[in-house]
Parts: C-alpha cells; sequence; structure tokens
C-alpha cells in the first residue's frame, strides 16, 4: 500500500513529497488553501484548469490573499469565486512555505466545516470528495503530502491514566473510549517501574489493535520498539537534545514554548502537544498558557497542535478556533 493510500499517513513517509522552504531569495506569495470537510471526514480536492502552472493537478481549492484581506476574508473570496459558495464556518490551521519553480509561496491551510450551496467548479475544474485513507485521484500538487498526513490525525489524543484509576479500571475506560471513537493514545505511567510499564503497554496496544487505533509509547524509545507501539513521544528535554527525527513509525513532542516548537518543526515531527493551557487538579498554581498565548504561538506554524491541560472534550471546537488540531486529554479522555 502505498504512503498516499495509507489510512494512517506519517509525515516521514510523505516527506519526499513535500519540503518545507528554508532558503528562497523570492519574495512570499501569501497563498490560501481550504480544506473542506463533511462530517464524515471526506475532503474537496480540486483539479487545476487548463492553462493553469501545474494545470491537470489535484489541490485544496483557494488561491491568491489580496492586500489588506484577511486569511479568513480571503478563503471565503476564493471559494465562493471558483466553488460557488458560501463559507458559514472556518478555522485556522496549518502554514507552510513551499518553492515552485515559478513561486515561493506560504500556504495558509484552513478548515471549512460549513457552508452553503453545492460546491461546483466556475473555472470548469473538475471537483472530487476524497478519504485521506484512499486518495483516487493524481497527481497531487508536491506540497500536499504533509497536510494528507496530518488530515489523518485524530483530533482527541488520550494520555493513560493508571497509576491514578488503576490498571483494570483504565482497561475497562479505555475499551469504552475506544468503542466511541477514540484512535490515537499515549501510554504514559511515568512513575511505574519499567517491566509494569511494558505489560501495560501490550494491554493497550491489544485492545487498540481491535479497533485500528495507533498507540503512542512516552519518552521510552525502547520501549517502544519492544511492545511494537505506533510510535514515540518525546519530552520537551529530549526534543532539545535531538539533532535528527527519531527512526520510527508516528512521533510526537510536548513543547511549552516557541523555541520547542521550533525545535519539533525542525526535526519533522508528526505533531506536538502545547500546553498547560489552563490549571490542572495536580498542579493548581503552575504557570499556564491561556488561549490567546496559545493562538499566538499556533499561528503559522507547520506542524498540528495538540492543546493540553485542564481541558475536557466541549474545549475542542476552542482549541479549532485558535488554530490547533486538536485536544490531549488525561482525566478527561477516561469518563466513569
Amino acid at each position: 500500500m502505498s504512503p498516499i493510500n495509507s489510512p494512517w499517513i506519517g509525515l516521514a513517509g510523505l516527506r519526499k513529497l513535500s519540503v518545507n522552504a528554508v532558503t528562497d531569495d523570492r519574495a512570499l506569495l501569501d497563498v490560501v488553501c481550504a480544506v473542506i470537510q463533511k462530517p464524515n471526514g471526506k475532503f474537496l480536492l480540486a483539479q487545476r484548469p487548463t492553462g493553469k502552472v501545474y494545470e491537470g493537478y489535484w489541490e485544496f481549492p483557494g488561491g491568491k490573499v489580496d492586500p489588506g484581506e484577511s486569511i479568513s476574508q480571503a478563503t471565503a473570496r476564493e471559494l465562493n469565486e471558483e466553488l460557488g459558495i458560501v463559507v458559514e464556518e472556518s478555522y485556522p490551521w496549518l502554514t507552510r512555505n513551499f518553492s515552485y519553480p515559478h513561486a515561493h509561496v506560504r500556504l495558509h491551510f484552513r478548515r471549512v466545516t460549513r457552508w452553503r450551496n453545492e460546491p461546483h467548479g466556475r473555472e470548469a475544474q473538475s471537483l472530487a470528495w476524497q478519504r485521506v485513507s484512499n486518495i483516487s485521484v493524481k497527481p497531487l500538487l508536491p506540497a500536499n503530502g504533509p497536510i494528507l498526513a496530518a488530515l489523518a490525525l485524530p483530533t482527541i489524543y488520550g494520555i493513560t491514566h493508571a497509576q491514578e484509576l488503576g490498571e483494570g479500571d483504565m482497561l475497562h475506560r479505555l475499551e469504552a473510549a475506544l468503542d466511541k471513537g477514540l484512535r490515537l493514545i499515549q501510554v504514559r505511567e511515568k512513575n511505574w517501574s519499567g517491566e509494569r510499564v511494558e505489560i501495560f503497554a501490550c494491554k493497550v496496544i491489544d485492545l487498540a489493535r481491535r479497533f485500528e487505533a495507533k498507540v503512542l509509547v512516552n519518552s521510552d524509545w525502547e520501549l517502544a520498539r519492544t511492545v511494537k507501539a505506533d510510535g514515540l513521544h518525546l519530552t520537551a528535554n529530549q526534543l532539545l537534545a535531538m539533532d535528527v527525527r527519531p527512526d520510527i513509525g508516528l512521533c510526537a513532542a510536548s513543547c511549552h514554548n516557541e523555541s520547542e516548537l521550533l525545535q519539533a518543526e525542525k526535526l519533522g515531527l508528526d505533531f506536538v502537544v502545547l500546553g498547560p493551557l489552563l490549571p490542572t487538579p495536580s498542579h493548581p498554581g503552575d504557570l499556564t498558557l491561556g488561549w490567546d498565548r496559545f493562538a499566538d504561538l499556533a499561528r503559522n506554524y507547520s506542524l498540528p497542535i495538540f492543546a493540553l491541560g485542564g481541558l475536557s472534550i466541549h474545549h475542542l471546537e476552542t482549541a479549532w478556533q485558535r488554530g490547533g488540531h486538536g485536544i490531549a486529554l488525561l482525566r478527561n479522555a477516561w469518563p466513569a
């Protein structure tokens, strides 16, 4: 199965399809790219018309940002001009720089979740609703590889909490959460012995496999390999000490500030967790980012960001509004 058609796409596997440009002496051209998504997960791709650069290639609909326009305004205007739809709800998401032969562009990807009218090609372009697990059109514009990888990520990231709940209760709650749709999990039991964590991680992975969910192991590379986890979640200290991305499936990291976010971007990780956002029961007096600072850090960032700290499922839309991909939950991932 090719990386494009895999239901779980890692940025490492798609890196050859896209390079986040670092050096280019041409001026950056701001472009909006709309990820128009139905509730069932399908998203819209459009084929570039004859006569345009990269004619025949498939892309996320959008276009250049006009002087004085916000990204939101440009997205709404372009989609009305190209597809005849009226955007009613959209969220900031990822921003990536890319060097094409004809232009050096800053691509502002924005998720569009509600609109009026049925999309149709007002410029005679073909349209196709697609699933990230089975892209049926080609070729795709080369800048879109990492975007498809990010689209494959769920929006809820559950972090195990067995040391407080007890192993049996944790596994029972995990199975219930998986049954309700949870598909991304981190095994994080810092106060347990290595052998105990290994046994527990194997049980979590066995459960997750039944639901086609992915499991990352916190901080322990050897344990992740031993239990055949789907990936590794780095601590901030581990992240800052690394020069290259670990050779593993999914790779994420905990971040708290701009320097850590930049390091994760440099290494080409799959996603990051940023926090703490709000006070938590275990650390009630710690400094928190708050949503305004979170939005500042997420603005123009190229990797999917999960908000963490004092959150519940009810904060998911707030995270989207502030540029986040989703939320990471500890206690609130496992309701009784």
